[in-house]
Parts: C-alpha cells; structure tokens; sequence
C-alpha cells in the first residue's frame, strides 16, 4: 500500500470531517435545546446547496459571498419554520414533533425538485492547490475549512459569551425555570432553531463547493449527521464537531480498501454499533 496515498486520503477525510461536523452541530444543537429530532434537516443543507448555486450562476456572485448571505438567510429561515411548524406541538410527544418536520421535508424537497429538477448541478470554483511532496490539497477544501472552524469559533462565542447566548442555555437546562428569570423561551427557542437551520444550510452551501449535488443530496449528508449526532452524544455540540472529523478520517481511509459505494454501509455499521455498546455517544450526551 501507498503510505503517502494513505496519509492524503486521510487528511482529504479529516477536512471534510469539519464540514460533516459543522451540518451535525446544527442537529444536535436543535435537540439539546429543545428535544426535536429535525428531519428537515437534510433539505435545508440542500436549500443551502442551491442557495449558493443560484446566486452564484444567476447573480454572478462569488460563491463566498454567496455563503454568507446563506447563513442570513438561513437563519431566517430555521425561525420561520420553527414558529410555523414547530413550536405548537413543542410540547406534544416526540412522534408529532417529528411528524412535523419530516412534512417540512417533504415540502422543500417537493418544491426543489419542481424548480431545480432532479438533474445534478455543480459549481465551478477555481483555488490554487496545494502541493506537500506526493500531495496535493485543493484550496477549495483549505477555505471550506477555515470558513467551517469560523464559524464554530463564532457560535461558541455568541452561546458563552453573550446575553442571548446564555439565555439560550438557560432554557436548555431548564426552561420553567428561566421563564420564572423573565427569558423569553419562546423566542430562544426559535432563534435555536434559526442557528441549528443555519448551520445546516452553511454546511450545504459549503459542500456545493466542493461537488456536485441535486435535490436529493441532502438525504445522504443527513444520514451522515445523524451517525456523527449519535457517535459525538446527542445535545453535544463539541461532539458532533469531533464525530464529524471521526467520521470523515473513517471515510478517507477506508475507500483506500474498499469501493465507495461501501462507505454508507460502514456508516450504518457505525451508527448501530454506538447505539448498542454506547447510547450516549464516544463524547457523551448534554
């Protein structure tokens, strides 16, 4: 075996495990906050993919720029969402919450596939690569991850260090009793949502980057995040960030060994054999 083949497909794997991370926050932010599992967070990466797409083929914007404007809109678009669909039945048993997210899903995705198709679609983004000896690292993927820990350094900093951040965490850890500090949890739960919407459709537009995707796309980096919510503890934002880099290691290695097409399965594999043997995850639960 190539060493240093082995060493670029694990590094090509350990940075796409920081955009794999980034889209997992936005799950298990959503549910340690609230206790909703979304299931419309596939499509909203998605919405993020062709937010991007669109601004960048339609409006001639650079696909950066383009970004940045998908953590607006995004944003906006996860408290929508929550007051409309959400936050009526924040209170009922699990399986409405859930219900309710998944017709979300199906609402965007049936919208997307009648403007966009189901026909791929792709970026053209051209960066200067880097070369290491026998490797090559593609600026793409070195901006996609700079932009992936800003914004991670960026949520930290606003759940920590500001009055809205800790009011946020305050109804985490027990909403009656910052109801009875005055907090709103009304809106802190839907401006929750909003960030766990957020970095869900940041992820999607940095992922638009780097392949091509369609309306589908989404399905496949929300199973990946389920696996990394469940591999980093649920509730766990730090864990869902080092699950993500986990599972993309995992990913860059193990497509040295075997063909592509079997890296969902070992996902899955994955993914069942935390639930037996470590239900709160490698990190634990929050």
């Amino acid at each position: 075996m190539n060493i240093e083949a082995l060493f670029a497909s694990s590094i090509d794997g350990l940075m796409l495990g920081f955009i794999y991370g980034l889209a997992a926050m936005g799950l298990t932010l959503i549910f340690g906050v609230m206790r909703v599992i979304n299931l419309a967070h596939g499509p909203v990466i998605m919405l993020g993919m062709y937010t991007v797409f669109v601004l960048t083929t339609e409006m001639g914007m650079n696909p950066y720029l383009a970004i940045v404007l998908a953590v607006v809109l995004g944003l906006l678009f996860g408290v929508v969402m929550y007051f409309i669909a959400v936050h009526n039945v924040i209170k009922a048993p699990e399986l409405t919450t859930l219900l309710a997210t998944f017709a979300v899903n199906l609402i965007i995705v049936g919208i997307a596939t009648v403007i966009f198709t189901t026909t791929p679609h792709a970026i053209d983004v051209q960066l200067p690569s880097y070369h290491a000896g026998a490797m090559t690292i593609l600026g793409t993927r070195v901006v996609a991850v700079l932009i992936a820990s800003l914004i991670t350094a960026a949520l930290y900093a606003f759940l920590y260090r500001t009055r809205t951040g800790k009011s946020i965490r305050a109804v985490a850890n027990n909403r009656s009793a910052a109801e009875l500090m005055g907090i709103n949890s009304s809106l802190m739960l839907g401006l929750s949502f909003g960030l766990g919407t957020m970095l869900a459709a940041v992820s999607g537009g940095l992922i638009s980057t780097l392949f091509a995707f369609s309306v589908l796309s989404g399905t496949v980096y929300e199973v990946k995040s389920f696996v990394i919510v469940v591999l980093g503890g649920l509730g766990n934002p730090t864990g869902a960030l080092l699950g993500g880099i986990v599972l993309g290691a995992l990913e860059g290695i193990t497509t040295m060994f075997m063909p592509v097409a079997w890296v969902p399965v070992i996902e899955y594999v994955i993914f069942v054999l935390i639930l037996l043997v470590r239900p709160s995850g490698l990190f634990g639960a929050r």
